[in-house]
């Protein structure tokens, strides 16, 4: 798996070994992802909403994972302009480029390792489509999105757009070296990923060495979610089995357990896994596509602000159908 990395973790900056008191976080569910697609028809493995509550995954909506896949010339797929209101949008490119406009002047190329943290607040529109040079030449392409709630007090605020370049992650390793973890937002004992949050949340991405053991501290008053991008292994301090396309639910503690497989299976070399969590706003949801607020009403308005173009206007230099950004 490409993403950021680095050739001997050994060289990187090592958590603090956790102590023998410390309490783990039990492994509460194991929910598998359901296979769909979306945006202009390109497949995705989502693990939430569905069968996990809102309740359960609060203060998170929506995790998406396309790929890993190979796209082949005139093959790679994107999504056009839509509209977002009410929460924010983190997108991590683990493999291949994407290009992202929206209409509060934002965007650029998302590359290998990079992340674009938008905030759609008061309202935004927004495109993600392959490059030119993606979409004409194919290649592998592998991306991830986040959905982050906001509370009600942040759900008109100003939309804000964050490039994330992956050379910018904070790259922590495991107190044996085994297992590389970067830090894309929140902490990670002492150490601090660079994305700037409205709501308190942690998200990282760990790749753990086939046999290694990953224990990661984690802060006690966030909720705690482990997504198994590839590879296999165990979760908790009981080795629960864990796959591909599988979310790990974990309940009350101070650290996360994760083992990579043996042989973690697949074209894996190793256990890779996205690691989220952060304080439940606990507060009522009312969704309808890309718009999520509180109440019915809310969305009824939004619907109109939508349709009078108070959640922007397309450029039109950008009206004409696309399917790659130039």
């Amino acid at each position: 798996m490409p993403a950021i990395t680095v050739d001997n973790p050994l060289v990187l900056p090592r958590l603090a070994p956790i102590g023998r008191d410390a309490a783990p976080r039990a492994v509460r569910a194991i929910v598998p992802a359901r296979h769909q697609r979306e945006g202009a028809g390109f497949e995705i493995w989502r693990p939430f909403p569905g069968e996990l509550s809102m309740e359960e995954a609060d203060p998170f909506l929506l995790l998406d994972q396309g790929g890993p896949t190979n796209y082949g010339p005139q093959e790679a797929l994107g999504a056009p302009w839509h509209p977002h209101r009410g929460f924010e949008t983190v997108t991590y490119v683990i493999d291949g480029e994407l290009s992202h406009h929206d209409t509060n002047g934002g965007g650029g190329v998302i590359r290998e390792g990079d992340t674009q943290w938008m905030t759609a607040g008061g309202g935004i529109l927004h495109d993600e489509l392959p490059t030119e040079r993606m979409f004409r030449r194919g290649g592998p392409m592998h991306i991830v999105q986040l959905w982050v709630n906001l509370p009600a007090s942040l759900k008109r605020t100003p939309p804000r757009y964050q490039p994330i370049v992956g050379d910018k992650l904070q790259l922590v390793t495991t107190p044996d070296g085994a297992s590389l973890l970067r830090v894309i937002a929140g902490s990670v004992g002492p150490f601090d990923g660079p994305g700037v949050t409205h709501t308190p949340i942690t998200y990282l991405h760990a790749t753990i060495s086939p046999g290694a053991q990953a224990k990661v501290p984690w802060n006690p008053a966030f909720t705690a979610l482990a997504y198994v991008l590839t590879g296999s292994g165990f979760a908790g301090a009981d080795n629960r089995p864990i796959a591909e396309h599988d979310l790990v639910v974990f309940g009350r503690g101070d650290h996360v357990v994760l083992r990579a497989a043996d042989v973690p299976g697949g074209d894996a070399t190793a256990l890779d896994v996205l690691l989220l969590g952060g304080v439940p706003i606990r507060e009522p949801i009312a969704h309808y596509g890309p718009f999520v607020m509180n109440t019915r009403e809310e969305i009824v308005a939004t619907l109109d602000d939508f349709r009078r173009g108070r959640l922007g206007v397309i450029p039109a230099d950008q009206l004409a159908p696309r399917k790659f950004s130039n």
